[in-house]
């Protein structure tokens, strides 16, 4: 049986609540079997609307997958960044927040996991920055600029993991698809790609010098670049309302 919920919650919600705890403290991993819908209600108690109704609000949170048919079940899911991003994109539509000021945000959250990653960051994180300044410039912003786009989020996610900030890395993770350039038509030329590879070049050398406060200045003056590229061309774009970012597996009409 479940005990009163919450003054504060449904009784769904409260349900809800107690299964992602029943997850975490079994410690059960994305694709395990949770349990079936009549062990849940012989356990808690509730009606089945109810257990629905809080299946969904945990599936919605990527907590769970709930399969239909033979061979379906309760599945433990996987929460992703992509989930959140979605979730925050709708959050700066509905209340009109322009692009620019995603972009500001991010220019404060960049420069601090720098800092971090320089003092945080292990020669094997160094090394994967490296080979990725490696395997840009051997591309061609131009004829591959999804695989562009693609390495440079690659090199700045390894800084956000380097920094050891758990926190300010899914902040990361988050902004940066929000912000990301593509979902407004921003393109980059072969002369955007040399300016950002010598600002990965310069933010590597600080951080294997384990100087905090030169790579938050090398990667400041790297992220403002996107923001300046937008003024400069994209002059439209400063007041655009945020884009809403299709949910994991889905598309926005």
């Amino acid at each position: 049986m479940i005990t009163a919920a919450s003054t504060h919650r449904s009784k769904a919600e409260h349900v809800a609540h107690l299964l992602m705890e029943r997850i975490i403290s079994a410690k059960l991993k994305p694709g395990s079997s949770f349990a079936t819908e009549a062990e849940l209600l012989s356990q808690f108690n509730v009606s089945r609307p109810t257990l629905r109704e809080s299946l969904r609000i945990l599936e919605s949170q990527g907590v769970l997958n709930v399969k239909p048919g033979p061979g379906g079940g309760i599945i433990v899911g996987n929460p992703s960044t992509d989930l959140l991003a979605h979730g925050l994109s709708v959050f700066l539509r509905m209340h009109d927040v322009p692009f620019v000021t995603v972009l500001k945000a991010r220019e404060v959250i960049e420069p601090a996991l720098a800092y971090e990653a320089a003092v945080n960051g292990t020669d094997e994180d160094f090394a994967e920055l490296e080979a990725s300044i490696t395997r840009m410039k051997a591309l061609d912003a131009q004829l591959d600029q999804e695989t562009f786009l693609e390495e440079n989020r690659v090199f700045h996610s390894v800084i956000a993991r380097a920094s050891g900030n758990k926190v300010l890395e899914v902040f990361w993770n988050t902004i940066s698809i929000v912000a990301t350039g593509e979902h407004n038509g921003i393109r980059y030329s072969v002369g955007n790609q040399g300016h950002v590879i010598k600002a990965h070049q310069r933010i590597l050398e600080a951080c294997r010098k384990r100087d905090g406060n030169a790579a938050s200045a090398a990667m400041e003056n790297h992220v403002t670049g996107l923001e300046n590229l937008v003024r400069e061309r994209y002059r439209h774009l400063l007041k655009h309302a945020t884009s809403v970012v299709a949910r994991p597996g889905r598309s926005i009409a």
